[in-house]
């Protein structure tokens, strides 16, 4: 993480004293650790979708290393391994069994719950580090609509590219919503682990089905270092490392908790635009990069060569 902070430029934002403090990350995943020592005291609501209930223990892993690369403290490494919005709080909402598998239907429970309650904590940004393929004439899901009204009713969704590129079209649902920002790896150049074969180039490609061009933005997303949910089990430390875009996603939800934890009266569509003008160009192709890779001092109006650089 500290490569990855270093890489966006989130130094920009804390010099201003912006670390997410008063934003809320309500990310839709297989849970969280709350004990973990970067994430204690963080979360201020859960709910489980798959078992029905208010456990919503993290028994996969996955949810809780997004967390980390959101908003750890990094207490567990002496802040190598902070994450990008410090201050930023979570409502956990699991939708993914111990396998990270899950079904729109809970997505889509989670959804209409934070449209009726998130407002109640705070909360902001959607992240949502997952997707499914869908037939060529479906793309207008269930799913997809519940993350439009979301995005209709204020929220920021910030949705995975997916891992089933590099082929044309390839991005995953509701990544596809000409709404949500749709997050891809800047780095899949590099052969990651990755649903559960090495492979590069994996970023889901645009243009979608209903020709949008996509994604929206890109990250880093391979050999992430964040929170293990398996910490406390002899032999594992505190930290573990995944690969992805379901990675590359938090880096950007991090970061936009940090903007508005400076700036809160942006509107989603507000940062939408300036993310469209922020980026840093990575020369790639449209499909492949969106606007670019995603510059923290741009996002602040700061004029650097970091978010110049190509």
């Amino acid at each position: 993480m500290n490569r990855v902070r270093e890489l966006v430029g989130a130094s920009a934002a804390y010099r201003l004293g912006y670390d997410g403090t008063g934003v809320g990350v309500a990310v839709l995943d297989s849970g969280i650790d709350p004990q973990h020592p970067d994430l204690k005291g963080r979360m201020v609501y859960s709910y489980n979708y798959i078992g029905r209930n208010q456990d919503g223990a993290d028994d996969c892993g996955h949810g809780t290393h997004i967390c980390g690369i959101i908003g750890g403290t990094g207490t567990a490494s002496g802040g190598r391994y902070q994450g990008l919005a410090p201050g930023c709080h979570f409502v956990s909402l699991k939708v993914l069994d111990r396998m990270g598998n899950g079904n729109s239907k809970a997505v889509v429970e989670a959804l209409h719950w934070l449209m009726d309650h998130g407002r109640e904590y705070d909360v902001r940004i959607i992240n949502i580090s997952m997707g499914s393929t869908a037939p060529q004439y479906s793309e207008k899901s269930g799913l997809l609509e519940a993350v439009e009204e979301a995005w209709d009713a204020g929220f920021i969704v910030c949705a995975a590219a997916g891992n089933q590129g590099p082929d044309r079209s390839s991005i995953t649902v509701p990544g596809t919503s000409p709404k949500v920002i749709t997050v891809g790896s800047s780095d899949d150049n590099q052969a990651v682990k990755v649903m559960g074969r090495r492979r590069a180039n994996y970023s889901g490609r645009g243009p979608t089905l209903a020709c949008v061009c996509k994604p929206d933005v890109v990250a880093p997303g391979a050999y992430i270092v964040s929170c293990n949910a398996w910490w406390r089990k002899p032999g594992t430390g505190a930290y573990t490392t995944k690969s992805g875009t379901s990675m590359a996603t938090p880096v950007v939800s991090g970061s936009l908790a940090l903007l508005l934890s400076g700036q809160k009266e942006l509107t989603n569509k507000e940062v939408k635009i300036l993310l469209s003008t922020s980026c840093r160009n990575l020369g790639f192709p449209r499909n492949q990069q969106g606007w670019g890779m995603i510059c923290v001092p741009g996002l602040l109006g700061q004029e650097t060569e970091l978010c110049r650089k190509r």
